[in-house]
């Protein structure tokens, strides 16, 4: 009997594992001294448990490396993945004010657009990509403010795309869609997302019109137009510190409005958002509460028959349960550059969305090139794209090495440089450090009750 490499923390009475597969157990604190002392009776469950869950090994390490490599090949296997992702950001211009708005900072006086020759060279590069699904996300500003380059780089790219598959995704408020939008999005069968932060009156108090007016009966007409033409449409919340106490009215809002799903989103700090922080902005375990209080609303919601998820929660489900989607966020090393890049309106090129809404506030330390000088080749092999892929990779930062909820994580280089001035967080378990511990820290309390009920819901989650 060997160990196998594992990281772990008390939980309750029990101790929780963890290791590289996404394995994870719990088990009491007698029998984890006798993990530790390799005292274990080969005959007992436990024994049995352990090896099923690869905590411990029979086989000489070579043997054992070679039956399992595949296995972590495929945990990894985001990293033979060449960029999929790409963000055209048509325009800066926005028809709205959100409170906490990241790309509405620092050059609001100087709005940009992007125009045709940057549009196409900017899908050049993209289909430099050796990867052959794509997918095209539309962002702003408001991007329907220059749906006509939305368009054109749809047309473009369908003449040039030659064996590329490409999937169309547009981030947009929906106040500004008309039919025309809309017919065309259905011709080119688009992802539509969107942006509810709750009941009329949290959403108009975060997303009001530019002149402070309220959206959000707007949005409810636009959600079902959208609906109606047959095309699906997902919307994100965030939170602010006014949403902190509507939490069962934010989710009875998505019930109400027909979805399915919830993503529940803390802020990130950088734009609007990190100038107005004391104002608008919270502690982490003030809105790790805030979630679990809309996670009790939306299990409960879900013991009623009313099915919805979180999709925070969802995805976090997925990886625990061995499916390591390709989620940008939650990787090692994270998808800037080798996973997504961000096209700006002005023809620079970004690692990410975060690099680019960094860039807004002035700092253009995560641009990797331009449209007019670069190919895409260029991109991968500038030194700043290493950097963030060197620095995301959670076996070799400390705190994150050893963590238990390691496997599932993930980090943001970008958002660390906003805060510490550093790729790597300089203070230990920082902002959004603690956000996605807290959350795990809830996933695994449901494990560890092991509710029956409760269990069947989160595995429809992640179905």
């Amino acid at each position: 009997m060997k160990l196998n490499y594992f990281n772990f923390k008390q939980y309750g009475k029990s101790i929780l594992m963890t290791n590289d597969f996404g394995k994870y157990m719990f088990v009491s604190k007698e029998d984890f001294r006798k993990i530790l002392s390799l005292d274990v009776d080969r005959e007992s469950e436990l024994y049995e448990s352990l090896i099923e869950k690869k905590m411990i090994y029979d086989e000489s390490d070579l043997e054992y490396s070679s039956i399992n490599k595949y296995a972590l090949r495929e945990i990894k296997g985001h990293v033979n993945v060449a960029t999929s992702l790409h963000i055209f950001v048509v325009t800066t211009v926005c028809n709205m004010s959100c409170i906490y708005c990241q790309a509405n900072n620092g050059v609001e006086s100087s709005y940009l657009i992007m125009n045709k020759e940057m549009a196409e060279k900017a899908v050049d590069i993209a289909l430099q990509s050796p990867e052959q699904s794509l997918c095209f996300e539309f962002q702003g500003g408001e991007p329907l403010v220059n749906y006509d380059i939305i368009k054109h780089i749809v047309q473009y790219a369908e003449i040039h795309k030659e064996n590329h598959e490409i999937a169309y995704t547009v981030v947009t408020n929906l106040t500004l869609l008309n039919d025309e939008m809309l017919d065309f999005f259905v011709q080119y069968s688009f992802g539509i997302s969107t942006s509810v932060d709750g009941s009329e009156l949290v959403h108009n108090n975060n997303r009001p019109y530019a002149d402070g007016s309220g959206t959000f009966k707007k949005v409810i007409n636009s959600v079902e137009r959208v609906r109606k033409a047959g095309l699906q449409v997902g919307a994100i919340e965030t939170t602010t510190r006014f949403s902190l106490n509507f939490p069962k009215e934010i989710v009875h809002t998505y019930v109400d409005m027909g979805f399915e799903s919830i993503f529940i989103r803390p802020l990130t700090p950088l734009g609007k958002a990190a100038k107005g922080w004391e104002k608008i902005g919270y502690s982490s375990e003030e809105f790790i509460e805030f979630y679990q209080q809309a996670l009790d609303e939306l299990i409960e919601i879900n013991k009623a028959g009313r099915f919805i998820k979180e999709d925070h929660a969802a995805i976090l489900l997925r990886r625990i349960r061995g499916d390591f989607m390709n989620y940008m966020e939650l990787r090692s090393p994270c998808g800037a550059g080798v996973g997504q890049l961000a096209y700006y309106a002005d023809g620079n090129i970004f690692t990410c969305d975060e690099g680019r809404m960094l860039h807004e506030m002035g700092q253009s330390t995560f641009q990797l090139g331009n449209v007019y000088n670069n190919t895409y080749a260029d991109l991968i092999n500038n030194s700043v794209c290493k950097t963030v892929c060197a620095s995301s990779v959670l076996e070799t930062i400390p705190t994150c090495c050893d963590c238990v909820y390691q496997p599932y994580c993930g980090t943001c280089p970008v958002v660390n440089y906003a805060l510490d001035g550093d790729v790597i967080e300089k203070q230990p378990r920082g902002y959004k450090c603690r956000v996605y511990s807290g959350i795990l820290d809830y996933l695994f309390s449901k494990f560890y009750e092991n509710d029956e009920e409760t269990m069947r819901i989160l595995n429809s989650w992640s179905d």
